[in-house]
């Protein structure tokens, strides 16, 4: 798993290297991976390096130190370099004196629309960790002038550091280079800082656990059960499937078919969709009730099941089952208008909530705000369940305080019906026997990869998304 690390015990850490290691030694390193990665978008952007422009938009601080000293790199290797000083009596004196030596060119505000108009490659390193809130008037009157793309030193200025989020006036990376340690906004706010590249500069070993984490590939590959040579059916989890109305039976289809798909080894389904989902997936075993659904290692419930009085009826049953229970859709919002219906739970049963902005509001009383991370963790506490937190980023949080993310390749799955494939995968997974936190956050990875193969660059239906799991599947199985 990939740890990432809030700015304050960063900053802590660094001061711990900094102590140990040669004056401006861990400067040069990361100013030295700024300019290799300019270097790599030079050469993507216009096809060459040298005699190529770049422009340096420099603050007061270390991120503005990167930048210049960066700048006296790129000069090494015939870059025209301009630095933008926005405090100039504030600027990094060594790498201010660095680029000028190496004949870059330093220029004041008054200055700056020409030559950003004139650049091929825009390196941001007006702010550092340390600042909060918008750009300032004097740097926001430079985005109008940004067209070539730009390389952020650590953060795109303007976007909070450990939220991610943009009040006001931001600069939009192309992509970000991070020293010793992702943040998160590198995965709270993909949107801003583009394609995030981290350069080692020796700090994990002063950093202990993280406070978030996000799985790759590899892990998720290596959780996903696949059946052994003694396993049947029965070992590889049976998964339960409360799902549909007459009103929405799509629901059942979706949520049963992603199952079924996850290589569960067996699916009930129990409900009114019984005969569309016989139809659609001969594999379940469909029956009209819970009551009459069999022995199952996992439910999932909620997906159109209706906020009346029989999907109430539903969920307090299927609750009382003594096994893992995904919750999604209907089953949040007759949580929160009927929270007695959770004392049919038995104390510790696995229970994954998944719910959506609005979902969530209902659920808790409050919107997740500006800090998800600690509303998602807040939740999970208050539920003793975990909570994936759906959006852009996706964020998994258990009772004990751990926290997966998960960045979505895109905006593919803001469509009908995904959220119920999603249960599906999550509720295959429980049954399994896998950690529900583990298994929520796996199931994540694998919906939003499915969702990006389906799309293939243009919008894609649930349907689609959920045609393409065995692929997504496939891929992390070999990855790993």
């Amino acid at each position: 798993m990939r740890g990432i690390w809030t700015t304050d015990r960063i900053r802590k850490a660094e001061e711990r290297l900094l102590a140990a290691t040669p004056e401006g030694a861990l400067m040069q390193r990361a100013a030295f991976g700024v300019a290799v990665q300019a270097a790599e978008m030079l050469a993507a952007h216009t096809g060459r390096v040298a005699g190529s422009r770049v422009v340096l938009l420099v603050g007061a601080g270390n991120n503005g130190g990167d930048a210049l000293w960066a700048g006296q790199f790129l000069r090494k290797r015939g870059v025209a370099v301009t630095a933008v000083l926005l405090n100039p009596g504030k600027a990094h004196p060594e790498g201010l004196q660095a680029l000028r030596r190496a004949g870059g060119r330093t220029v004041g505000l008054e200055d700056a629309p020409g030559v950003l108009d004139a650049a091929d490659l825009v390196i941001d390193g007006i702010v550092g960790l340390s600042a909060r809130g918008p750009l300032r008037a004097d740097a926001a009157s430079l985005l109008d002038h940004l067209s070539a793309p730009v390389l952020a030193v650590d953060l795109p200025s303007g976007v909070d550091p450990d939220k991610g989020t943009v009040d006001g006036p931001a600069i939009t990376a192309a992509r970000t280079v991070t020293f010793g340690a992702r943040k998160p906004l590198h995965v709270l706010n993909p949107q801003h800082c583009g394609e995030v590249v981290l350069i080692d500069i020796g700090l994990l070993p002063e950093l202990s656990d993280p406070d978030l984490q996000q799985l790759n590939a590899v892990d998720v590959g290596l959780a996903w059960p696949v059946p052994g040579p003694a396993d049947n059916k029965y070992s590889q989890g049976v998964t339960g499937i409360a799902a549909g109305s007459a009103t929405y039976p799509g629901a059942a289809v979706l949520a049963t078919g992603s199952a079924v798909l996850a290589t569960s080894g067996m699916v009930r389904y129990a409900g009114p969709a019984a005969d569309l989902v016989r139809a659609r997936w001969p594999e379940a075993i469909a029956t009209g009730s819970v009551t009459d659904a069999g022995r199952v290692q996992a439910w999932v419930v909620g997906p159109g099941i209706g906020t009346g009085q029989e999907g109430r009826e539903v969920l307090r049953h299927v609750l009382s089952e003594g096994v893992p229970v995904c919750a999604d859709a209907d089953a949040t919002t007759l949580m929160a208008r009927y929270p007695d219906v959770l004392d049919a739970r038995d104390p510790g049963t696995p229970l994954v909530l998944t719910p959506h902005a609005g979902e969530f509001e209902r659920l808790t009383g409050t919107a997740p705000g500006a800090d998800r991370v600690a509303a998602v963790k807040a939740a999970a506490r208050k539920f003793d369940a975990v909570v994936l937190l759906k959006g852009n980023t996706t964020l998994v949080a258990a009772p004990d305080g751990r926290v997966l993310a998960n960045v979505a390749r895109g905006s593919w799955l803001a469509t009908a019906g995904s959220g119920d494939v999603l249960s599906g995968l999550v509720g295959a997974l429980l049954a399994s026997g896998l950690d529900p936190w583990l298994a929520a956050g796996a199931a994540a990875y694998v919906h939003s990869l499915a969702a990006d193969l389906a799309a293939r660059g243009v919008p894609v239906s649930a349907s689609g998304v959920e045609a393409a799991i065995p692929a997504a599947i496939r891929q992390v199985r070999r990855l790993s």
